[in-house]
């Protein structure tokens, strides 16, 4: 399955907010820059931003985050927008990812993270962005 994940500049509650209320249904994560561990140095000014917001639309799930200057690239609309997928396991997330960074750029290694998931970001020889997540416990 493939989901969508949308970066915005400040504006991804005011917009999961209007994506609801055009689809409806619920928000199944939610969680803001100061839910973060201490070590990515998150400045005061955008702890209130959305970190993570998922909403599932029928069998796909649009997802999305807030822009923060000192984490990643930088913002720029038309190149906010990234394909996410979800794998069985971590072997398919290492194919995958290997494959899709083939001529590509490697954004964020595979590996797990503090949210209890196996991810990793490239962007392919298209100049397609893709996040490749497994959500586990343990490998």
């Amino acid at each position: 399955m493939l989901n969508i994940y949308l970066n915005f500049d400040g504006t991804t509650k005011e917009a999961f907010e209007f994506y609801r209320s055009v689809f409806g249904g619920e928000f199944t994560q939610f969680g803001t820059y100061a839910d973060a561990p201490k070590d990515l140095h998150i400045p005061e000014r955008y702890k209130d931003r959305v970190m993570h917001i998922s909403l599932p639309i029928g069998e796909s799930t649009l997802m999305g985050t807030d822009h923060v200057p000192n984490l990643g690239l930088p913002l720029v609309v038309g190149n906010n927008v990234s394909i996410i997928t979800n794998c069985e396991n971590k072997q398919r997330c290492d194919e995958l990812f290997a494959k899709l960074s083939t001529g590509g750029e490697v954004r964020m290694p595979l590996e797990k993270t503090f949210w209890s998931a196996y991810f990793g970001m490239c962007k392919d020889k298209f100049g397609i962005n893709w996040m490749i997540n497994k959500d586990v416990t343990q490998y």
